[in-house]
């Protein structure tokens, strides 16, 4: 799959994507936070610490990531 370039936190719980082929587009992940893992969102300042990680995740601590891959299919369809 294609590299992730780019990642950053946008208001509401949305993710902004960039990769590396130049797709690229908002994510909405508002219905995750609170919920297991996710309960670490309530804190903004967290939500918006995310970054890629060393091996093309999408993730705010190595607890918490989600797969590029995954993320790259539902904005091609």
């Amino acid at each position: 799959m294609v590299k992730v370039a780019e990642v950053r936190a946008l208001p509401g719980y949305k993710i902004w994507m960039g990769y590396e082929d130049r797709v690229k587009g908002e994510v909405d992940l508002s219905e995750y936070v609170g919920k297991g893992v996710f309960s670490t969102w309530n804190d903004p300042a967290f939500f918006e610490s995310v970054y890629v990680s060393p091996h093309g995740s999408i993730a705010w601590s190595i607890d918490i990531e989600l797969c590029a891959d995954s993320i790259y299919l539902a904005l091609t369809r």
